[in-house]
């Protein structure tokens, strides 16, 4: 018997997979390295895919193609149509699900951190995104894939600009700041000007910058003025884009749930929540901010249920698939 729906939630760093019943139960689910085809190439990384899903479906006891009705495949990379085309080409040659549907992996976060299958996802892990779906099914979005297309924020902007604020704190460009020693001591080094010349000469690489986002946040939260300045920038972008999708989908009047996903959004600083909130409420009055606490391919797993059923499942449901994700231990196959 084949399972209801494959969820694919597929990340930069990781990939989960799981196999879902018709009534949300989760027969199997399995986490391994990160499938997206612009970081190991589209062959690479439908391999690590196929592999997955038949790990999954071997624990779930499906031993025959297809492995599901219906699969969805939500993805880091899918930016372009061109991005979602080509991958949904390269899945059809596989045959792992009945049919296949390619989604940026925002609109996974978003379903999982919402019980409606609508509303407005920021995402600020790395980089940023966002994304967001009308009550009529209307999509809007962004490119999201970085400077070239206008990108700010998220880890590894943040870490480069606490580091530039210790840098140049300390050989008077401007304003002294607590990052000249924290940023610094984050990497075992005395001052900024060390951690410069460990990453020219590559001793420490680049991209460990985005370590030094926590380390940003927590000079804000104690009074920092330089810090703080940073993270407000942070959060007056992610409110532009928050702001820049509701209009255009035309939400000002509605109550939009605002799902917020990422690690930056582990943060404990209520004050950059605030500010997002407060800048969101200008635009869209009765929005509501949540913060996303179930892994996305949760989402991914609500919008398959969501696509057989013909509208977005009742609740009884998507507690059932929230609960059985709730006690899935990532290291190990569940089912």
């Amino acid at each position: 018997m084949k399972a209801a729906v494959l969820a694919v939630d597929g990340g930069n760093s990781k990939a989960d997979v799981a196999l879902v019943g018709p009534a949300g139960e989760l027969l199997a689910a399995v986490r391994g390295p990160t499938i997206s085809h612009q970081a190991v190439g589209l062959e690479r990384g439908m391999g690590r895919l196929e592999e997955l899903v038949r790990e999954a479906a071997s624990a779930a006891g499906i031993d025959e193609r297809p492995y599901a009705q219906i699969g969805i495949y939500s993805l880091a990379g899918a930016d372009y149509p061109s991005d979602v085309r080509l991958l949904t080409r390269a899945l059809g040659d596989r045959s792992l699900a009945g049919r296949d549907e390619v989604l940026n992996d925002s609109f996974g976060a978003l379903r999982a951190g919402t019980d409606r299958d609508w509303g407005v996802v920021l995402i600020c892990g790395q980089g940023v995104n966002a994304a967001a779906i009308a009550p009529d099914g209307r999509r809007a979005g962004f490119p999201a894939v970085g400077s070239i297309a206008g990108d700010w924020g998220g880890a590894t902007s943040i870490g480069w600009e606490g580091l530039a604020a210790a840098i140049r704190g300390l050989d008077g460009r401007g304003p002294r700041t607590s990052l000249e020693r924290l940023v610094p001591a984050h990497f075992g080094l005395a001052r900024p000007a060390a951690v410069t010349r460990a990453m020219y000469t590559r001793r420490i690489r680049e991209r460990r910058v985005a370590e030094l986002s926590p380390v940003v946040f927590g000079a804000a939260v104690e009074g920092d003025a330089v810090a703080r300045a940073i993270v407000d920038r942070l959060a007056a972008e992610l409110v532009a884009m928050a702001r820049a999708l509701i209009r255009r989908l035309h939400l000002t009047r509605l109550d939009p749930d605002v799902v917020l996903g990422g690690g930056v959004f582990r943060t404990n600083d209520q004050a950059f929540f605030d500010a997002i909130a407060a800048g969101i409420a200008g635009v869209a009055p009765r929005a509501r901010l949540v913060r996303l606490a179930a892994p996305p391919v949760v989402g991914a797993a609500l919008i398959g249920l969501d696509r057989l059923a013909g509208h977005a499942v009742d609740a009884p449901t998507a507690r059932s698939v929230r609960a059985a994700f709730a006690s899935w231990k990532p290291e190990q196959a569940a089912g």
